[in-house]
């Protein structure tokens, strides 16, 4: 019997768990430390008076089948209609005697995928589509300045050595401003021009005014199957409760196959010896074991390396490896200001987005979820009430970090009424905040030199890193997945080349696109 430890509770972590207990014949112990008091990492749900809050919202959709097929064992896709889908007579594609969600909590729910972009107290398409809405929302100076900025980048292409750059070769200098460089920089805290490129073709790749202008066309001339060949996806899928009930089942299920989670235990030494690790220190005891896997940012994992002279070069681009943090308010309301436009109906006929994307420069605030539109299970009374996240960027120990709730509440409320979002009728009626440390990892600083650190660490024959802040990489959540069923994969059939893990999104696809 080989022991294994894993830490961190995250997708990455969870999914690295079960796989060796389900695929490993019974050869293997594992252990996972959670530096926290829940399973799930950033993709966990926090129950409030009722009230069920992502961290940050996280959409299933996966083009791998490992993935899909892995979240189906744990949740069920929906048989019958959910409470809102009834109530508003929607038609869903339904699961052949899938559980009922009315009845049934262990389920998967088929949502509609809407989010826009707010902007000069305006909704825009995400991404921004051609069509005359657009164009009036604009207006015609600023469509035709528009035009003529794209034509200028097609003529004249910039050396994609930074984000700037990315974006204003694919959409023209003039959307940038108004789309990419203001939403950019609230994110990362930096100026687009200091990003690397990277995090653009890794993020937003078949996503131009190239593409936007050819879906117009094909929805013009072409048959309805043809123009949506490069849109987003439509339709995605997302557990009863949140992300977090999926990764709270996953551990229930872990520790069902014989699997040891330990809550509230940070790793904070691992102890190696002749170029292996050989234990790790959590909360004061020592958990020695055969193979480690990772998911703790790269920063931290370097440094509580004790028993090595680890190269000064190694340590100084590990702590200058930098992260974004984010603050998310919950706040419970009575009303929307914003009026439901669209065709699409809802309960109270709230806006139909699950994300809004905060364009304003005026206020600090990044992207507003409506937990409504994500599952109607999410909220205690959907009939008479609005559940909201307000995702706030920052930095842990900053000023928005450190400001008293009730301060931090208050003013993000006063940015909803701001915006329009609100007005001086709408009531709060709860609220919640959760802070994030280290929710994305960032492209910029020492980023560059990551290769030195990643050939360091595979040096390592015994370790493992897997997910997003193991990798340092801005991964979705099967991205995250599929590190640890290659990382479970190697170690079940001994292979010790690991480029195979940290390969996993590399291949600069944009990650919601429709299979053609």
């Amino acid at each position: 019997m080989r022991e294994v430890l894993i830490i961190g509770a995250g997708p990455a972590g969870l999914t690295a768990g079960l796989e060796l207990l389900r695929k490993g014949g019974g050869n293997y112990s594992v252990t996972l430390l959670e530096k926290s008091g829940r399973a799930g990492g950033i993709s966990a749900t926090v129950r409030h008076n009722g009230n069920c809050m992502d961290l940050g919202g996280h959409r299933f959709f996966s083009k791998d089948e490992r993935v899909n097929e892995w979240w189906e064992s744990l949740l069920k896709m929906q048989g019958a209609p959910s409470y809102d889908d009834k109530l508003l007579c929607r038609q869903k594609s339904l699961s052949k005697n899938g559980p009922n969600p009315e009845n049934d909590d262990r389920v998967m729910l088929l949502r509609q995928r809407i989010s826009r972009i707010y902007y000069l107290n305006k909704f825009f398409d995400y991404p921004v589509s051609l069509k005359m809405q657009t164009i009036l929302n604009l207006g015609f100076t600023r469509t035709l300045k528009s035009g003529f900025s794209y034509l200028h980048a097609v003529v004249d292409k910039k050396e994609e050595t930074s984000l700037e750059n990315f974006y204003i070769n694919r959409f023209g200098k003039e959307l940038y401003s108004m789309f990419f460089e203001g939403y950019t920089e609230k994110l990362w805290g930096r100026r687009p021009c200091e990003i690397s490129a990277d995090w653009g073709a890794q993020r937003v790749k078949g996503i131009s005014i190239k593409e936007v202008l050819k879906n117009a066309a094909s929805k013009l001339f072409s048959s309805k199957s043809a123009s949506s060949e490069a849109s987003l996806i439509e339709e995605f899928k997302y557990p009863k409760f949140g992300p977090g009930q999926l990764w709270e089942t996953a551990a229930q299920e872990f520790t069902r196959l014989g699997g040891k989670i330990v809550f509230n235990s940070q790793a904070d030494k691992i102890n190696l010896l002749d170029g292996k690790i050989k234990s790790v220190s959590a909360g004061g005891r020592e958990y020695p074991a055969d193979i480690f896997i990772s998911s703790m940012p790269i920063k931290d994992l370097i440094n509580a390396f004790e028993g090595a002279d680890v190269p000064e070069n190694i340590k100084e681009i590990a702590n200058g490896l930098p992260y974004r943090d984010f603050v998310t308010v919950g706040l419970l309301v009575d009303r929307l200001a914003l009026k439901n436009e669209t065709d699409i109906k809802t309960i109270s006929d709230i806006v139909p987005d699950c994300w809004i994307y905060v364009q304003d420069k005026g206020v600090k605030l990044g992207r507003i979820q409506i937990f409504n539109n994500w599952s109607p299970y999410l909220i205690k009374d959907i009939n008479n009430t609005v559940w909201l996240g307000l995702e706030y960027f920052c930095c842990e120990g900053d000023d928005f970090w450190n400001m008293d709730e009730k301060k931090c509440v208050d003013f993000a409320f006063s940015e909803l009424k701001k915006i329009g979002v609100a007005d001086c009728e709408t009531k709060l009626l709860d609220y919640h905040r959760e802070r994030v440390a280290k929710a994305y990892p960032a492209y910029f600083d020492s980023y560059k030199d990551l290769p030195e650190v990643i050939n360091y660490l595979n040096g390592f024959e015994n370790l493992y890193c897997v997910g997003r802040n193991g990798q340092h990489r801005y991964n979705n959540m099967d991205h995250s997945m599929m590190t640890a069923f290659e990382t479970v994969s190697n170690i079940i059939t001994g292979k010790s080349d690991k480029a195979n893990i940290w390969n996993v999104n590399t291949e600069k696809e944009y990650h919601e696109e429709k299979e053609s």
